[in-house]
């Protein structure tokens, strides 16, 4: 019996220890196969150090790939506190150099931490300090490598830009819009080190940084250059609250150029206010249209056959009387009898209230929301505004009234832009954008392009037709004449917005815009200036709005390759503004009926003898001065 039991014992016990050796050998199997990869990296975790190098961000360039924002080399200072012996002599030195507190920097250096990266007053270092640093030779602090945004430009384009901050990520513009794209992957420094945190030699690896994607724009910094120039001009002559202008292709919703004023230099965003860097103009700003507004209000009426231009009449007296209120025209006494397509070219507001009533509060409220007011335009840039405008429900004839002429409704820039192309181009609303395409930066490769974007047909192309007739008036005939440009036909609408404050019409405050594009007949390139309450001038769109919009559309000619036009409406001349008239060919003829050609608008000067004019200067259609001189060379 007793010996049964011992033996049983035995076997007991031999059978515990059996099991625990398996126990063991599957501990083993499963910390050596199963878990080896999780605890092979805890230990590298454990071991290794990684020092971050920063990735460079996309490039951003212009349409023909004029770089716009670029990355520059620069030094960030990083500590590894183990491998710092003496801490106090290291911080004393880094602060000095970096004339930054003594005790903020030990502070760095004493933390419990594997790597402790200075910041933010060891961030993108210049050469000079890098060096400085690097000369002490200390163990434990490293320079690392790190990219930082570059504007070549400056102040150009910074709102629609945005800017980068110190960890390189974009905070505002397309910057931050497209920041997923233009951000690139870090690289790393990753060595070992031992339990004191002194790295082991030679056992160092390098993972290079991968490059952000590079934006190709629809901006072109030619036409960009003008409207920074125009706007610093108009700063200078008026001291305007605020500025802005917005070029674009209305064929497409290419936006080819926008600034305002006040802006900023992306470079050195941090010496201006939030309020400054964030509020982009030309998508956030929102205010009464005026009298650039009508042409809206004109394309429902001949789309809706409210009206016909050259065969309805009305006698503007000088004011409209609609439910108890006095509605005025902008000159004292009115225009007196007029077809509705001298309505247009004189900007006359009663006329126009006769076409909102003709319209219906319902009707034209339709196609204000058709061509894109109320609503975001979608443009690729953040902080867009809807606008404000009357709910039908409660507008009665006095609010119906003031939309069909600008006022009472607010609207922004970029909605005006994208609502006036409508009405020119055929019909065709499209959506805004600013980046054509998305590339890879070192095979080039185009990894997503965009194309424009049609949201609706609004009207049709006979109505538009009429519409560019009577805004090609409006430039050639009317309150637009500032924006006349000799040889090519012009259209456009001024406007002279009264500024609203506490529910109240400012007196003596206005916003003055004009939207103008050319040719007439065939739009390639829009422009919307606006500038608010500018000082020292009669305050009206046509005499500070248009003269802007006029010098952009010129200077784009040759950028945009526009011909001249065969089909211009004929110019009509205030009184007291310079005449210029296009010189007619008379090389092949007589002098006599040469002269006579020419004397009806120009003097005549002769060179040579003979009968037959075999050289005149200037050439033909050239625009010259009345009563400059024409010289003829004779055979």
């Amino acid at each position: 019996m007793f010996q049964d039991n011992y033996k049983n014992r035995i076997f007991l016990i031999f059978s515990i220890v059996v099991i625990l050796f398996i126990l063991v050998i599957l501990k083993i199997f499963f910390i050596q196969v199963i878990q080896y990869d999780k605890l092979n990296d805890l230990a590298n975790d454990l071991w290794s150090r990684n020092l971050p190098i920063t990735a460079d961000r996309g490039l951003i360039t212009d349409r023909n790939g004029v770089v716009l924002a670029e990355n520059i080399t620069t030094t960030s200072l990083v500590v590894v506190p183990n491998q710092i012996s003496n801490k106090e002599e290291v911080a004393s030195s880094l602060s000095k150099i970096l004339n930054s507190n003594y005790d903020d920097m030990l502070k760095h250096l004493t933390k419990k931490t594997s790597i402790e990266r200075i910041h933010p007053e060891g961030r993108q270092l210049s050469y000079e300090i890098a060096d400085e640093i690097n000369s002490l030779n200390y163990d434990g602090v490293y320079l690392l490598k790190e990219s930082k945004r570059n504007y070549p430009y400056g102040k150009y384009l910074s709102h629609v830009l945005g800017y980068v901050g110190i960890d390189n990520q974009g905070l505002s513009g397309l910057e931050s819009y497209y920041d997923k794209y233009l951000t690139g992957e870090d690289g790393m420094i990753k060595y070992y080190s031992d339990g004191k945190g002194k790295r082991i030699d030679k056992s160092s690896s390098y993972t290079s940084p991968q490059e952000g994607l590079s934006l190709n724009l629809t901006i072109d910094i030619r036409i960009q250059e003008i409207i920074e120039r125009e706007l610093d001009n108009a700063v200078s002559k008026y001291s305007p609250e605020q500025a802005l202008i917005v070029v674009a292709d209305p064929n497409t919703g290419e936006i080819l150029g926008m600034s305002s004023r006040p802006n900023f230099d992306s470079n050195n965003y941090q010496d201006y206010n939030l309020e400054t860097i964030n509020r982009n103009l030309p998508i956030f700003n929102t205010y009464e249209p005026g009298s650039t507004f009508k042409v809206i209000s004109l394309a429902a009426a001949i789309e809706e056959k409210k009206v016909n231009l050259f065969e309805d009449h009305y006698y503007d007296a000088g004011s409209i009387n609609v439910e108890g209120s006095r509605i005025k025209c902008w000159k004292a006494g009115g225009h007196g009898a007029e077809t509705f397509l001298d309505v247009v070219k004189n900007s006359c507001n009663p006329g126009f209230v006769i076409l909102g009533q003709r319209l219906g509060k319902e009707t034209l409220m339709s196609y204000v929301k058709k061509f894109g007011f109320g609503e975001k335009t979608g443009v690729d840039l953040s902080g867009e505004e809807n606008g404000i405008l009357f709910k039908v429900e409660n507008m009665g004839p006095v609010e119906t009234a003031t939309t069909a002429f600008g006022q009472g409704v607010s609207v922004t820039p970029i909605q005006q832009v994208m609502g006036v192309s409508a009405a020119i181009n055929g019909g065709n609303l499209y959506t805004p954008y600013l980046v054509k395409s998305i590339s890879n930066p070192q095979t080039y490769e185009v990894l997503k392009s965009f194309s424009p974007v049609l949201k609706r047909q609004v009207i049709s192309e006979e109505t538009s037709k009429l519409v560019r007739f009577a805004l090609e008036n409006v430039v050639a005939k009317g309150t637009g004449n500032n924006a006349y440009i000799n040889g090519y036909n012009v259209g456009g609408k001024t406007g002279t917005a009264q500024k609203v404050h506490n529910g109240t019409y400012m007196e003596g405050n206005y916003i003055l815009s004009f939207v103008g594009f050319m040719p007439a007949d065939d739009p390639e390139v829009i422009v919307y200036v606006a500038i608010d309450n500018p000082k020292g001038v009669v305050q009206y769109g046509g005499t500070v709005a248009a003269p802007i919009a006029k010098s952009v559309l010129e200077s784009s000619v040759d950028i945009l390759n526009i011909k001249k036009s065969n089909s211009e409406v004929t110019r009509e001349y205030e009184l007291w503004q310079t005449k210029y008239f296009p010189v007619p060919d008379v090389t092949g003829m007589d002098k006599v009926s040469a002269r006579k050609k020419l004397t009806e608008h120009f003097s005549v000067e002769y060179s040579g003898v003979g009968e037959t004019v075999i050289y005149q200067s200037p050439a033909k259609d050239e625009y010259v001065k009345e009563g400059d001189k024409i010289k003829l060379m004779l055979n």
